[in-house]
């Protein structure tokens, strides 16, 4: 893949302002900001999006059917695992959109899509920038855990190389590959978990897999619930 970059100084979203642009450049342009007034998670969710972090949201453009653009935010975590290990961090992705280092959320990833027309992937890291005091127990940053600054440019290098792998697998139909990565790097499989919709309980049992939709499988004692969408809430014993 052959990325064409659109370096911004500050922007409300970089998926904002890739969804206006989608239409009229080429598939492989990414929007990198230095800081986000308005970042977003899911369900709208804000996002601290401070100078020091890497914002980027790329601008995807695949010939996929319909059931499996929702697989997009799977390959946005994987390529982020792999940045990380790069620099000697392990993580694991937390179902469906997260990436943890030991619990904490280092990254989130969010996609977006005009059915026929484009997807957007949207990610966000923490390099430099400070986590906010109150989610110090529950975000980290790259620095912190490296007790040192890496170069966020190379940080979205080493990214780019990684995104374009398992895009390449996407594309190619490949889906059972991304998958059984995933699988292999879930922070979920094997736990005890609840999920939550609207901040309610709505599922409590044992992740047990992801089925090949993409779905996570949940034990709850008496079934297993396929779980297509909520918010994934980990217990340890």
């Amino acid at each position: 893949m052959e990325w064409r970059i659109i370096r911004l100084t500050e922007v409300s979203s970089t998926n904002d302002y890739a969804r206006e642009i989608a239409e009229d450049v080429p598939e492989g342009t990414v929007v990198v900001a230095k800081r986000q007034t308005s970042g977003r998670g899911r369900k709208g969710r804000n996002w601290a999006s401070p100078e020091g972090g890497l914002w980027m949201t790329a601008i995807l453009k695949p010939r996929s059917s319909p059931e499996h653009v929702p697989k997009l935010v799977f390959i946005g975590a994987l390529a982020v695992v792999d940045t990380l290990a790069r620099y000697g961090i392990p993580a694991e992705i937390k179902w469906p959109n997260d990436v943890l280092v030991d619990g904490r959320k280092i990254a989130g990833i969010l996609s977006e899509c005009k059915l026929n027309s484009f997807a957007l992937l949207g990610i966000g890291l923490n390099v430099n920038n400070r986590v906010p005091e109150e989610l110090r127990d529950s975000a980290v940053s790259m620095a912190e855990l490296l007790g040192g600054e890496p170069e966020v440019e190379r940080v979205l290098d080493a990214l780019l190389r990684s995104l374009s792998y398992w895009y390449s697998l996407f594309k190619s139909g490949r889906h059972g590959e991304i998958l059984r990565s995933v699988r292999t790097r879930s922070a979920v499989i094997g736990k005890d978990v609840v999920i939550l919709e609207d901040g309610e309980i709505v599922i409590r049992g044992r992740a047990v897999g992801i089925d090949d939709s993409g779905a996570l499988l949940v034990d709850t004692g008496e079934s297993v619930e396929r779980v297509l969408y909520g918010d994934v809430s980990l217990r340890f014993p």
